[in-house]
């Protein structure tokens, strides 16, 4: 008798509309891209399709930069644990930019692993300066 093989892919990632966490609806891609502005509140990410993995758990973490709490410490990676719902499912691993930004600002690293080996991961640049040409141009003229 064969076994089934788990299946992983990246379906999609970059800036998605907002995203409420409560909801079973996944946010819908705006931008495929790594370099993120660094605006309040923009959404980024990536979404994760598994086939034949139901029940499998998946540890992610969001490996920030060097990102301080109230108190001026440097948070730790934020991480949590998910479990496969179905034999073809989706999940969202993404987070926002909150105030102030200055400190947002740098690489954030998504990590995704099954029983211990990395399945996804994507890395994005939040910058301060986005070189999204005419978009940028108007909307930094109040467009």
């Amino acid at each position: 008798m064969s076994k089934l093989r788990t299946f992983f892919e990246i379906s999609s990632y970059g800036i998605y509309e907002h995203w409420d966490e409560k909801s079973k609806v996944l946010p819908k891609i705006k931008t495929f891209t790594t370099n993120v502005p660094a605006e309040l509140e923009i959404e980024f990410g990536f979404i994760l399709k598994a086939k034949k993995s139901k029940g499998k758990r998946l540890d992610w973490t969001i490996f920030h930069p060097d990102v301080p709490d109230e108190n001026g410490e440097v948070m730790p990676p934020f991480e949590g644990v998910v479990y496969v719902r179905n034999n073809d499912w989706e999940f969202y691993l993404g987070d926002s930019v909150w105030a102030p930004i200055h400190n947002k600002v740098g690489d954030w690293r998504m990590v995704i692993q099954c029983d211990g080996k990395i399945i996804a991961q994507k890395t994005f640049s939040v910058l301060t300066e986005h070189g999204d040409g005419e978009i940028q141009f108007w909307k930094k003229r109040g467009f």
